[in-house]
C-alpha cells in the first residue's frame, strides 16, 4: 500500500469535511477543560507500569469497560482513565483496484461512538470507543478531541502522553508529525500542541523545552543530534520519573523555532519503502516536552476546592513563590506489520522484528493492566520504560487508534482495536509536580533586605538633618515673628492712610469719566455732523467733476468750430483779393476793348460778365462781414466760458482743502473715541463695573451711526443692481463672464457678487451655472479685480450650507487654494480666506478640506501682513476647531486633530496675544475648542497652550471666553496635571 496516496486521500477528506465537524470541536473543546480541572486531586492508587504491586483496593482494582460509559470523549466521571479513540483512513487507490469486489470490514457510527468490524456477510462485531472518527474527521478536529485536554492538564502541571497506535499506513505519522507547510489545515498534534502551549506560557517567567528522539531497533537515538545515539535510560528511585541523560534540550522560543527543530528531526528519522508503505517509519519518535511554569494567583482558579484548600498554607504564610513542572509525550509509534504482506527483507527485516517486539511488549503492558496482573513487564522493552508514567503511572493519557478500511487486512485491524479496547481499561493515578522555588525568592529577598538597609540609612540620615534643621528653623521664626508683628502694625496704618486717599481719588476719577462721557456725547454729533458735510462735499465733488468734463468737451468743440470759420474767412478774403484783381484786370481790358471796339456784341457780353463779376464781389463781401461778427461773438463766448472755467476750477480746489480738512478733523475724533467696549475697558480696566458698561453704550452707539450711512449706500446700491438684473436677464449676465472684454468681466462679476449677497438671489445664482462661471474665472484669469471680486462671490455663496457642498464637488478649495498661492493682493486675499473659513464652518467637509489643501492654504496667506487677512485666517481656523469638537462631543470623530498635522496649532498658540481684537477672540475661540479634545491634550501640553489658556482664562476680554477656558482647563485630566505641575 502507498502511503503518500493515503495522505492525500486524508488531506481531500479532511477538507471537505472540516465544516461538519466544527460544532462538534468546540463542544469537545469546552468539555475538555472541565475535564482538565476535576482531574486535579483526585488520584487514587492504580496499577504502575513499573512493576511495583500496589494495595488492593476496590478503586485501584476496578477495571472499567468501553461499554459501561455513556458520556462523551471528555466526560468528568472518569478523568483518570485512558482515553481512546479511533480514527479510519479513507481508501486510496490501491485499496479501490484491490478491494473492487469486496465491501467494507468497518461500520462507522460516530453518533453512537461504536466500531462493527465484520467477519463475513453474516456475522460482525460492535466495539464502543471514547471518539470516532470518520474518514472526513479534519485535523483540527481530532487534535482538539484528543490532544488538547492532556495540553491543557500539562499547562496546569499534569504529566500527558498522546500516542499514535496502529497498522503501517493507516495515517499515524499524518495524524501527529504532519508539518502542513503547503497547507496549514493539515498540521498534526505535535505543531497544534506546540502553537497552544507557546500561546498559553509567558517567554518572561515560564520556559518551554523540548527533546525529539527515535528508538530505532532498541537504541535510543537524538533526531536534534543524530550523532547521540544510544542514549541510556536513567529512574529516579524515588519518584519513579525517567530521564534521558545526554538527549539534546533545546528552549522553543517561538512556533517557526519549533518548526525548523521538527524539520531537522524528520530529516534524521529512519524510513524506507515497503510493498505496505512506500514512507513508512522504520522508528518510534518520541517528541519530549519540558514546561516549567511559575504559579500566580490567577493560575489557583483554575485548582478545585480541595487542593484550593490543602495549598492555601502555602500562599498565606510567607508567600514563597511555586514552580510547576509538567511533562507531555507525543508518540508517534512505527507501524506493526506482517513479513509476508511488507516483504521485508535484509536491514528491513531486522528493523520490523524489532519494531514488533517493541509493539509485542506494549501489549504485554497493556495486557497486565487490563487484567489488574500483579506483574506488569516493563523492562523488556525500552518503549515500555519511556512510558511506564503514560498507562498506569501519573500522566494523563489520550490514544488515538488507526485502521484502514481494507477487507484485505481484517486481522490486522481487529488486533489493533482489541489493543484500544484493552486500553481504554487502564486508570492512571495524575498527580500535580509543584516546587517552592526558594532561589528565585532567596535573591527577591536579599535585594529587598539591601535596599531596605540602604533606605533606612538615608531615612536616618534625614531625620537626622531634618531635625538640626527645624529647629534652627524655629529659632528664626520666633526671631522673625516678633518683628513682623512690628512691622505689620506700622504697615496697617500706612494701608487705612493710603485707603482713605484712594476713595478721594476714585470720586475724581468718576467725576472725571462722566465729564470725558459728555465729551464724547459732543464728538459724536460733530463726527455727525462732517460726516455728512464730508459726504455732500464728494457729491457735490463728483458733480463738479462732471460739469467740467462737459465745459472742456463743449470748450473743445467751440475751439474746433472756430478754427473752421477762421479758415474759412482765410479762404474767403483770398478769394475776394482774387476777384478785385480780376475786376480791376476787367475794367482795364474793357478801357482797351472800349477804345478798340470791335463789335457791340462783345461790349454787351463783357458788360454782363462785368456786372456779374461786380455781384459776386458783393456778396462776397457781405459773406466776409457776417463772418467776421460770428467770429467776434465766437471770440467773446470762448473768454466767457474761460472765465466760467476758471472760476470753477477755483471752487473745486476751495472744496478740496475743505474736503481734506474734513477728513483730517475726523481721522482725529476717531483716534480720541474709543472704537468699541473692549478697547476702552483695557484702558479703564482698573474702574468699577457701571462705567464700563456706559463705554460700551457709548461704543455700540458709535458702530450703529457709522454703520448706517454704509448700510443705507450699500442697501441702494443692491437696489439698483437688482433693478437691473430684472431688466436685463440673470442668464444673460452670467453669459459676460465668459466675454473675451476684460473691462465686461470686470463689471459683470461684480454684479454677480452684489447678487450673491443677498440669500434670495443665491439659488438663481447656482441653478443658473452662476457658480461653475465665478470657478472658471478663478482657474483661467490673471486680472487681481476679476479674482478679488469672484472669490468675495464665492465667500458670499460659502454662507450656504447647500452651497458649501457643491463648492468642495466642484473642486472649489483647490482653486481657492492656488489663487491664494499666486496673488500677493491683500484684499484678494481676505477674499479668498473668507471663503475658506465660511467653508471650515461645515463638519462634513473637514477632511476633505483638509486633503484640498484648504488649511496650508489660509496659514500661507499669513506671509500678507494684512490684519484684515488674518483676522479671517484665525476666523476658519476657529470654525474648523469648533466643528471638530462639536464631533468629538457627539462621538462622530476620534483621534488628533487635523489642524495639528499642518502647524496650526503652533501659528494659534504664537498669535494668541496680537493686537487684533477680532484675531485674538478668533484665536482664543480656536484654542479652547481644540482643548476639549483629549487627543490633543500632548501636543497643547508640549507646544506651551496650557500656559496660553491660563491666560485666556484670566485675560480674555470676553467673558464666555474666560469661562470656556476655564472649563477646558477643569474637564481636561492632562491639562489639569500639567496645570497643577506648573
Amino acid at each position: 500500500m502507498a502511503s503518500r496516496s493515503s495522505r492525500q486521500s486524508y488531506s481531500h477528506n479532511h477538507n471537505n469535511g472540516s465544516a461538519s465537524s466544527s460544532s462538534t470541536t468546540s463542544s469537545s473543546s469546552s468539555s475538555a477543560a472541565v475535564s482538565s480541572r476535576t482531574t486535579v486531586g483526585h488520584a487514587q492508587p492504580a496499577h504502575n507500569i513499573s512493576g511495583r504491586p500496589k494495595p488492593p483496593s476496590a478503586t485501584s482494582r476496578r477495571s472499567v469497560t468501553p461499554n459501561s460509559r455513556t458520556q462523551s470523549f471528555h466526560s468528568d466521571q472518569e478523568p483518570r482513565r485512558v482515553r481512546v479513540a479511533i480514527r479510519l483512513r479513507p481508501r486510496n487507490a490501491e485499496d479501490l483496484l484491490s478491494d473492487a469486489d469486496f465491501s467494507d470490514c468497518v461500520e462507522l457510527q460516530p453518533e453512537l461512538k461504536r466500531l462493527k468490524l465484520s467477519k463475513n456477510n453474516w456475522s460482525s462485531e460492535s466495539y464502543r470507543f471514547d471518539e470516532v472518527f470518520t474518514e472526513t474527521a479534519s485535523q483540527k478536529r481530532v487534535y482538539e478531541v484528543v490532544a488538547k485536554p492532556v495540553v491543557e492538564s500539562v499547562l496546569n502541571g499534569y504529566n500527558g502522553t498522546v500516542m499514535a497506535y496502529g497498522q503501517t499506513g493507516t495515517g499515524k505519522t499524518y495524524t501527529v508529525g504532519r508539518l502542513g507547510k503547503e497547507d496549514a489545515s493539515e498540521r498534526g498534534i505535535m505543531v497544534r500542541a506546540l502553537e497552544d502551549i507557546i500561546a498559553s506560557t509567558s517567554p518572561a517567567s515560564d520556559s518551554v523545552e523540548v527533546s525529539y528522539l527515535q528508538l530505532y531497533m532498541e537504541s535510543i537515538q537524538d533526531l536534534l543530534a543524530p550523532e547521540k545515539t544510544n542514549i541510556p535510560i536513567n529512574e529516579d528511585p524515588k519518584t519513579g520519573d525517567v530521564s534521558l541523560p545526554g538527549a539534546t534540550v533545546v528552549r522553543v522560543q517561538d512556533l517557526d523555532h519549533f518548526l525548523q527543530l521538527l524539520q531537522v528531526g524528520e530529516a534524521n528519522r529512519h524510513a524506507a519503502n515497503t510493498k505496505m508503505n512506500t514512507e513508512s517509519s522504520r522508528s518510534h519518535a518520541i517528541l519530549m516536552v519540558h514546561i516549567r511554569r511559575s504559579v500566580h494567583e490567577k493560575v489557583n482558579d483554575e485548582i478545585n476546592s480541595q487542593e484550593k484548600g490543602t495549598k492555601s498554607d502555602l500562599f498565606d504564610g510567607n508567600g514563597i513563590p511555586i514552580v510547576r513542572k509538567s511533562k507531555l509525550l507525543i508518540v508517534d509509534l512505527a507501524g506493526s506489520e506482517r513479513i509476508d504482506k511488507s516483504g521485508s527483507e535484509g536491514l528491513l527485516l531486522e528493523e520490523a522484528k524489532f519494531i514488533n517486539l517493541s509493539l509485542s511488549s506494549l501489549g504485554k503492558c497493556i495486557n497486565a493492566l487490563a487484567e489488574n496482573s500483579s506483574h506488569i513487564p516493563t523492562r523488556d522493552s525500552k518503549l515500555t520504560r519511556l512510558l511506564r508514567d503514560s498507562f498506569g503511572g501519573s500522566a494523563r493519557t489520550s490514544l488515538i487508534v488507526t485502521i484502514g478500511p481494507s477487507a484485505r487486512h481484517h486481522a490486522e485491524t481487529a488486533s489493533t482495536i482489541m489493543f484500544g479496547q484493552r486500553a481504554m481499561k487502564i486508570v492512571n493515578m495524575v498527580k500535580l509536580k509543584e516546587e517552592f522555588d526558594y532561589e528565585s525568592l532567596s535573591r527577591k529577598l536579599e535585594g529587598q533586605v539591601d535596599h531596605l538597609t540602604a533606605e533606612i540609612e538615608r531615612q536616618q540620615k534625614l531625620r537626622d538633618d531634618d531635625k538640626y534643621k527645624l529647629e534652627k528653623q524655629l529659632r528664626e521664626c520666633h526671631d522673625s515673628f516678633a518683628e513682623a508683628r512690628k512691622v505689620l502694625v506700622t504697615r496697617s496704618e500706612i494701608l487705612e492712610k493710603e485707603n482713605i486717599h484712594l476713595e478721594s481719588e476714585m470720586k475724581g476719577i468718576l467725576n472725571e469719566l462722566n465729564h470725558q462721557k459728555d465729551l464724547n456725547n459732543l464728538m459724536q454729533d460733530k463726527v455727525s455732523k462732517l460726516e455728512m458735510s464730508l459726504k455732500q462735499s464728494e457729491q457735490h465733488q463728483l458733480e463738479n467733476s462732471t460739469y467740467q468734463k462737459v465745459l472742456a468737451d463743449t470748450t473743445q468743440m467751440y475751439e474746433k468750430k472756430m478754427a473752421e470759420l477762421i479758415k474759412q474767412i482765410e479762404d474767403e478774403r483770398a478769394h475776394s483779393e482774387n476777384a478785385e484783381e480780376q475786376l480791376a484786370l476787367m475794367k482795364k481790358l474793357l478801357s482797351e476793348h472800349q477804345k478798340s471796339i470791335q463789335g457791340q456784341k462783345q461790349i454787351d457780353e463783357l458788360a454782363l460778365k462785368l456786372q456779374e463779376m461786380y455781384q459776386l464781389h458783393e456778396n462776397t463781401l457781405s459773406e466776409l462781414q457776417s463772418l467776421k461778427s460770428e467770429n467776434k461773438d465766437l471770440l467773446l463766448q470762448k473768454a466767457k466760458l474761460n472765465e466760467e472755467l476758471h472760476s470753477v476750477r477755483q471752487r473745486l480746489l476751495e472744496q478740496e482743502k475743505q474736503r481734506k480738512g474734513i477728513e483730517n478733523e475726523l481721522i482725529k475724533l476717531k483716534r480720541a473715541v474709543p472704537e468699541n467696549e473692549n478697547d476702552f475697558e483695557d484702558k479703564k480696566s482698573y474702574m468699577k463695573e457701571e462705567l464700563s458698561k456706559g463705554s460700551s453704550e457709548f461704543g455700540n452707539r458709535m458702530g450703529s451711526y457709522r454703520s448706517n450711512p454704509l448700510r443705507e449706500n450699500i442697501s441702494g446700491q443692491r437696489a439698483t443692481i437688482a433693478k437691473i438684473c430684472e431688466e436685463v436677464g440673470l442668464q444673460k449676465i452670467l453669459q459676460l463672464l465668459t466675454s473675451e472684454d476684460s473691462d465686461v468681466q470686470v463689471h459683470a462679476v461684480k454684479v454677480v457678487a452684489n447678487l450673491a449677497a443677498e440669500d434670495i438671489n443665491q439659488k438663481r445664482i447656482v441653478e443658473e451655472g452662476g457658480l461653475d462661471a465665478l470657478l472658471m474665472l478663478l482657474r483661467s484669469s490673471e486680472t487681481t479685480t476679476i479674482l478679488r471680486v469672484a472669490s468675495g462671490a464665492i465667500a458670499n455663496l460659502a454662507m450656504n450650507e447647500m452651497n458649501q457642498a457643491l463648492i468642495m464637488d466642484k473642486g472649489g478649495a483647490l482653486l481657492l487654494a492656488k489663487t491664494a498661492s499666486k496673488t500677493e493682493d491683500p484684499q484678494t486675499l481676505r477674499m479668498v480666506a473668507g471663503a475658506l473659513a465660511n467653508l471650515c464652518g461645515n463638519e462634513k467637509l473637514l477632511t476633505v478640506l483638509k486633503e484640498d489643501g484648504g488649511i496650508k492654504a489660509l496659514l500661507g496667506m499669513v506671509r500678507s501682513g494684512s490684519s484684515d487677512v488674518i483676522a479671517q485666517v484665525a476666523r476658519g481656523l476657529a470654525n474648523f476647531a469648533k466643528c471638530e469638537s462639536r464631533g468629538v462631543i457627539q462621538g462622530h470623530r476620534i483621534g488628533r486633530s487635523l489642524l495639528i498635522d499642518d502647524g496650526a496649532l503652533t501659528w494659534l498658540i504664537a498669535n494668541s496675544n496680537t493686537n487684533s481684537a477680532s484675531t485674538r477672540r478668533h484665536v482664543e475661540l480656536a484654542l479652547c475648542h481644540l482643548a476639549q479634545n483629549e487627543d490633543n491634550a500632548k501636543d497643547i501640553i508640549s507646544g506651551g497652550g496650557v500656559k496660553v489658556l491660563i491666560q485666556i482664562s484670566v485675560e480674555s476680554s470676553r467673558e464666555d471666553i474666560r469661562n470656556l477656558a476655564k472649563k477646558m482647563l477643569r474637564l481636561n485630566p492632562s491639562l489639569q496635571a500639567d496645570m497643577h505641575a506648573r
